[in-house]
């Protein structure tokens, strides 16, 4: 291990440190808590709803029924387990890596990118914003997400800033030589895209570039699995691999992928030069990526299901529209259609009542703490509540409700 990066990791030598463990809203503190600062958003990040939920959440097949092709939550801990394993190597901040690769996708749509796609068609549509996965999952570790403390009261995560910037920075497009920390403390809030800016801290680094590395090899698997690729395809990409490397594509999985990118990162990077590969292997990436697209992502059995996705999500937002009434939004559903549509609306209304300021019609429940998102009056809000109820969905449960929505 030669720890090359141990002078400017986060710890309490580091001049970031004091932002990095700051909250904008303070936890309390334990008399007898042996946890550190990063450790805690871990374990908030690990028992929080949405973390759950990404068992269901696409990779890039959509609501499969083969249990070994890749989940979100998968890819969320191929992550971690990369991120860590750089992190040691180079003497950086594993807690931090750990925290902020577990909680980096909490935001992710239904449906994948996909479905990313067509929640931002909406969002551009109604709200004239940009829906984008790394924006959201800010949003739902800042705002969304809750946890009940001791007391029994849900309260926000208020995550550390360290973590929240490695989440809104993770973007694992990785396009350019290197890739260094940036110095300025910045209103994540203000962020305006996805690699708008350079994560603040080396870790976060980290988690970019394993981000990038974890799926490359994965989807390949899972699309020889679910066979999207036949030989020819198999051929086009054995001719790749041999530009690079003198292997067979048989004898080429994820793990030897992954071992071949971490290992060069690992030789290249330093504190002076940047979080880098070797030109070849960045080469090797981006030939494989191209792959990738062309023949995986783009495939037209996959277009069947993303179809099929836009259909759901489109349908899903246009019924819950009409559930708005201003501030008697939750009697107007309850009257005219929670026979209808039972478990939507019942559940849609669970949401209103904790993230909403419920028309002020009816006092909030004492036990929640959490921040109010909502004021009914505005439709705008209301759309923003559709949006972060429809985003917040699994696979399974938005084609359970679009089954609600079409049993007659």
């Amino acid at each position: 291990m030669t720890g090359k990066f141990s002078k400017v990791a986060i710890n309490e030598k580091s001049d970031k440190y004091d932002v990095c463990i700051s909250r904008v809203t303070p936890l309390s503190r334990r008399e007898n808590e042996v946890r550190s600062p990063f450790t805690r958003d871990y374990t908030r990040i690990l028992h929080s709803r949405a973390y759950s939920r990404l068992k269901h959440k696409t990779q890039v097949f959509f609501a499969t029924q083969n249990d070994h092709i890749c989940t979100r939550i998968e890819h969320v801990n191929h992550v971690s387990s990369i991120g860590v394993t750089i992190a040691k190597y180079f003497g950086l901040n594993e807690e931090l890596v750990l925290a902020i690769a577990t909680g980096h996708d909490l935001g992710h749509a239904p449906f994948g990118h996909s479905g990313e796609r067509y929640i931002s068609a909406i969002t551009n549509k109604y709200l004239n914003e940009t829906f984008w996965h790394e924006k959201n999952s800010l949003r739902f570790v800042d705002e969304y997400e809750t946890l009940q403390d001791s007391n029994g009261f849900d309260c926000n995560l208020d995550l550390t800033y360290g973590v929240r910037d490695g989440i809104i920075s993770h973007c694992g497009e990785v396009e350019d030589e290197y890739l260094i920390p940036r110095n300025e403390v910045i209103d994540l809030k203000d962020v305006l895209m996805a690699s708008h800016y350079s994560p603040y801290t080396w870790e976060g680094c980290i988690v970019k570039m394993a981000d990038n590395i974890a799926y490359i090899g994965r989807d390949i698997e899972d699309a020889l699995r679910l066979k999207i690729l036949d030989e020819e395809h198999i051929d086009e990409l054995d001719k790749i691999i041999h530009t690079f490397y003198n292997v067979d594509i048989k004898k080429t999985n994820n793990t030897a992928l992954i071992h071949t990118f971490v290992s060069d990162l690992c030789e290249n990077s330093s504190p002076e030069n940047g979080m880098r590969f070797s030109t070849h292997h960045l080469d090797f990436m981006k030939e494989i990526k191209k792959f990738n697209y062309e023949y995986i992502y783009y495939n037209d059995r996959l277009t069947v299901f993303q179809n099929y996705a836009e259909l759901i999500l489109n349908s899903l937002f246009n019924v819950l529209l009409k559930f708005y009434d201003g501030v008697n939004t939750i009697d107007y559903i309850n009257q005219n259609f929670i026979e209808i549509y039972p478990e939507l609306s019942k559940t849609f209304i669970e949401k209103l009542r904790r993230y909403s300021d419920m028309g002020n019609k009816e006092p909030r429940r004492d036990t929640l703490k959490n921040v109010i998102l909502y004021r009914l009056e505005n439709r705008q809000d209301f759309i923003k509540a559709i949006i972060d109820f429809i985003s917040s969905m699994t696979d399974t449960f938005a084609i359970k409700m679009f089954e609600e929505l079409t049993s007659l």
